[in-house]
């Protein structure tokens, strides 16, 4: 028998904007508990955002590249009877939002560029306009559940 699932931690809105999105984001960007380092770097890629004027709320173009990269189904492996099947499921919201935090950073970090703050600003910018590492990486979550449409039924 399955233990209960742990409760849910409440995380405090982040310092500067009082937004829970932005400060769940810091949270994942953040290494060896070094809070403040994260928070740098991300407060910088936004005014970097900024800066090029392409928009004039960098939070808004943060929150659409994050929706832009969150995919909607992605495919579990089940086992039935002996052979394993790619099974299409349906994300729950916040599935959804931190495979698409955890994607955005890891492709930020894998991207050249001088600093952490220029990569992140590059990915989010990239993904915001619907091109980029992150947005690929969903398209292809997708194309694989669609292709495996045919085992839904095993849901």
């Amino acid at each position: 028998m399955r233990r209960r699932r742990p409760e849910k931690r409440e995380i405090l809105p982040d310092p500067v904007y009082g937004d829970l999105i932005v400060a769940k984001f810091i949270n994942n960007l953040m290494k060896q508990g070094k809070k403040s380092l994260a928070e740098k770097i991300f407060y910088q890629s936004i005014d970097k955002i900024k800066k090029q004027g392409k928009v004039d709320d960098g939070i808004e173009l943060f929150k659409k590249a994050l929706e832009n990269v969150a995919p909607v189904l992605e495919v579990k492996s089940k086992r039935i009877g002996g052979a394993t099947y790619q099974v299409p499921i349906e994300i729950s919201e916040a599935r959804r939002m931190a495979l698409a935090m955890r994607w955005i950073i890891g492709f930020s970090k894998s991207r050249k560029g001088q600093t952490m703050s220029d990569r992140l600003a590059a990915e989010l910018l990239a993904a915001a306009n619907n091109d980029g590492s992150a947005v690929k990486k969903k398209e292809d979550t997708h194309r694989m559940a669609e292709a495996n449409k045919a085992f839904s039924h095993f849901r």
